[in-house]
């Protein structure tokens, strides 16, 4: 390794002209990658509600649909403005009540359970369905261009609007995401380092990092927003800690070389067996996300594994560079560290062991209830700001029509007519379902097709399929709403085993279902192999249950105070917070850990072990700690996102967390199982010890 760290000291301007040379395409495929807005989109495939989405986009060229509130029009200008939005790009067809009756009927004369589908006191309905994906960018657009011809009469709710406003506020926020992670970290790194230029440094080191790794996601094609908005974030926080290390490492062996070639070079061949131990149990937690089936788990899990790799290589070659480079500057703003040595908090930890032995099992009660008892929500709606016109116009929808979605039946087109008849007014009189629109509710089956309108058939049928328009008054992701989906799908199958619902209702429900699933997996995954990554680490049965039990002891108070202050959190936060937080934290354990073993092996009695290896250990430790809690925390407050929110506000606690956890009840456990440890150890790593 040494031999590695003289090549990165003897070519260090080639290293730093090649790294900036380097952002360039790197820039080029940040610009390039497309990102996914649609939470829905990475539902697995094969079941039935994407294998209709499938369908409606082929058969029906219908990719996507909104339903649009217009407010104070009479129908000829109604009628009018419908046409102008068939004529904007990417709709693929409008349903209003004139599809289905002459507009220039009076009302009286037609059937209540059709007028009132369209009609409140003083606005009318329309569905707008659109010839690309919900998250398609032609939709987008095309939601854009409507709310400009419509200007403030119109309110358009659905998945595809609520994307829309998720893109806006997105790309507006995320620049802010980093350039308040950058300041708080240059602020707290500024009065932990020794140094004012030095988390500079590294921040300008970790940033190229982070630009190669977004730039890197183009060959993937397109990324998810989360992702997008959390990586920079999350990778400048896990691996400041490896910058640390290095810094730490060299001041270290400048004290012993006489020059600092010789010292940066030691000091490189030191951090790297530091820095890729530690690095392997956060890339461990992050690839444990890619066994999720809800494949966003997948996005986020190999876009941050890759960061974490490009962080370590940035670490040992990038600031090395720098450091050397800038050496005079680096002299000149040095200043005297403001983090205290700790010579008393051991002690006092120790001496207090059995109280935080007593404080944890009091604690685990409670944690696990709150853990298991912590509220989630799956409505997309519940992560925006309450003025964003999606969720201005959703709130309208239920106001005035008592409809919070709105969903699609696939049927056989030759279903006969009487059948879909009386699948229509069954499902009319599930709970919770404002009204079921076919065809046939207008014909009754008592009308042959070929006296039909050809505008009004083509509508509602292709040459495999019929199209049934249902909307419900419950909301989506409710248990309500998921019963509902159940009850209409057994409608559903009772008439033609081959149909289908469609929709953001049924998605939800199937998102539900998969990533509860996913939750346990993907918990199972990360402590499976982050017990067997320590278990290799040590060579011993006992030191990976006891670390891995302390780290899910954080994790389960973290995730049980939002049970306690009654917040409801997004869904996703509750399948991927654990995950991350027990590969991104383990390493604080296993810092000291490492040194308490070494002080045992060679010979140093246990309390004494314990103590020097908190004395040690604990600058380190919150250092890191403080370095995720800065990167996440401040994103947690600004951002509006309630998606991106939750999650960070939960890491930057997390971080806080398994730090107290580690500091004051890591030493409580080598105290009590010392003797286990040293005779489980295999002897052969005693003695070469």
């Amino acid at each position: 390794m040494e031999r590695f760290g003289r090549f990165v000291v003897k070519f260090k301007h080639i290293i730093l002209i090649t790294a900036v040379i380097l952002l360039i395409p790197a820039a080029i495929g940040y610009i390039g990658t497309r990102v996914n807005y649609d939470l829905l989109y990475y539902l697995p495939d094969g079941i039935d509600t994407m294998t209709g989405q499938d369908i409606l986009m082929e058969d029906f060229n219908a990719g996507a649909f909104s339903m649009v509130v217009i407010e104070d029009m009479d129908y000829k200008n109604v009628s009018k403005l419908k046409e102008k939005i068939e004529g904007v790009e990417h709709v693929s067809k409008v349903l209003w009540y004139d599809s289905f009756v002459d507009i220039n009927i009076p009302p009286e004369m037609i059937p209540k359970s059709l007028y009132d589908v369209f009609n409140a006191d003083n606005s009318t309905l329309m569905m707008v369905i659109f010839d690309d994906t919900s998250s398609g960018d032609g939709t987008m657009n095309a939601i854009e261009n409507i709310r400009e011809i419509t200007k403030k009469q119109c309110f358009i709710s659905g998945i595809s609007a609520i994307i829309t406003d998720t893109k806006a506020l997105s790309e507006h926020e995320t620049p802010i995401y980093v350039l308040l992670a950058v300041i708080i970290s240059i602020i707290v790194m500024s009065i932990m380092m020794d140094s004012f230029l030095v988390p500079l440094l590294f921040l300008l080191s970790i940033g190229m990092a982070i630009v190669y790794n977004l730039g890197s996601n183009f060959v993937f094609g397109e990324i998810s927003y989360v992702t997008k908005a959390l990586a920079a974030v999350l990778q400048l926080g896990v691996t400041m800690d490896y910058s640390i290390f290095l810094w730490h490492s060299y001041e270290e062996q400048r004290g012993i070389c006489s020059t600092k070639e010789d010292a940066m070079a030691k000091a490189i061949a030191s951090t790297i067996v530091s820095v890729v131990g530690s690095s392997i149990t956060t890339v461990a937690g992050f690839i444990a996300l890619c066994f999720m089936s809800f494949t966003l788990g997948l996005d986020l899990g190999i876009v941050m594994a890759k960061g974490v790799l490009f962080g370590v290589i940035g670490c040992v070659t990038i600031l090395p560079s720098m450091i050397l480079i800038f050496d005079r500057a680096l002299e000149k703003t040095k200043h005297k560290s403001l983090i205290p040595e700790f010579k008393k908090l051991p002690g006092i930890i120790i001496k207090l062991a059995p109280v935080f032995v007593i404080i944890m099992l009091a604690l685990s009660g409670p944690a696990i209830y709150g853990y298991n008892n912590t509220d989630v929500y799956y409505d997309l709606t519940l992560s925006l700001p309450k003025t964003l016109d999606s969720v201005v116009a959703t709130d309208v929808l239920k106001e005035q029509y008592n409809l919070s979605s709105a969903s699609i039946v696939l049927i056989d087109r030759n279903l006969e007519a009487k059948k879909v008849v009386e699948m229509v007014d069954e499902m009319k009189e599930i709970d919770g379902v404002s009204s079921v629109l076919a065809m046939e509710s207008i014909t009754k089956g008592e009308i042959p097709e070929a006296f039909l309108p050809d505008k009004l058939v083509s509508e509602l049928k292709s040459d495999s399929y019929e199209m049934v328009v249902l909307t419900s008054e419950y909301k989506t992701g409710s248990d309500e709403a998921n019963d509902q989906c159940g009850k209409i799908e057994n409608v559903i199958k009772k008439y033609d085993s081959d149909g289908m619902l469609v929709g953001e209702a049924a998605c939800t429900r199937d998102l539900i279902d998969i990533t509860d699933a996913d939750f346990k997996r993907v918990s199972a995954v990360s402590i499976g192999v982050i017990f067997l990554i320590i278990a290799i680490i040590y060579l011993s049965p006992v030191l990976p249950v006891l670390l891995v039990l302390l780290i899910e002891f954080a994790i389960f108070v973290n995730m049980a105070i939002p049970c306690y202050t009654n917040t409801v959190i997004p869904f996703i936060a509750s399948i991927v917070i654990g995950t991350i937080q027990l590969g991104a934290t383990v390493d604080y354990a296993i810092l000291m850990t490492t040194r308490y073993r070494t002080e045992r092996y060679a010979g140093v009695p246990k309390k004494e072990a314990v103590k020097i290896a908190l004395e040690t250990s604990i600058p380190s430790i919150i250092a890191s700690a403080v370095s995720f809690f800065g990167a996440t925390f401040g994103v947690g407050v600004y951002s509006s996102i309630d998606m991106i929110s939750a999650l960070c506000l939960l890491m930057a606690r997390g971080a806080v967390i398994s730090m107290i956890s580690v500091i004051c009840l890591l030493p409580a456990m080598f105290m009590i199982f010392d003797k286990v440890i040293m005779k489980t150890s295999l002897k052969r790593m005693r003695k070469h010890l």
